[in-house]
């Protein structure tokens, strides 16, 4: 199964427009993913856990993730 499919069978992903093309990228070597997250708020809410457990599934699927906090609304 690939790691579209988990994240169609988890209700994670409704339609994707070139999911073959998507699957290959993914399946053809190690991709780097990214999820940003506001450091306005005083911590981390359960809002934030679908996404980092995305990215744990992208990490244990042989991907690297990254998790960016900030930017502009930080500043």
């Amino acid at each position: 199964m690939s790691l579209i499919d988990n994240f169609k069978e988890l209700g994670l992903i409704a339609q994707t427009s070139v999911e073959q093309e998507l699957i290959a990228h993914l399946e053809s070597g190690s991709r780097t993913v990214y999820c940003g997250f506001d450091p306005t708020a005083d911590s981390l809410h359960i809002g934030n856990l679908v996404p980092l457990l995305a990215l744990r599934r992208f990490q244990l699927a042989g991907h690297r993730p990254i998790l960016l906090v900030g930017g502009a609304t930080g500043m």
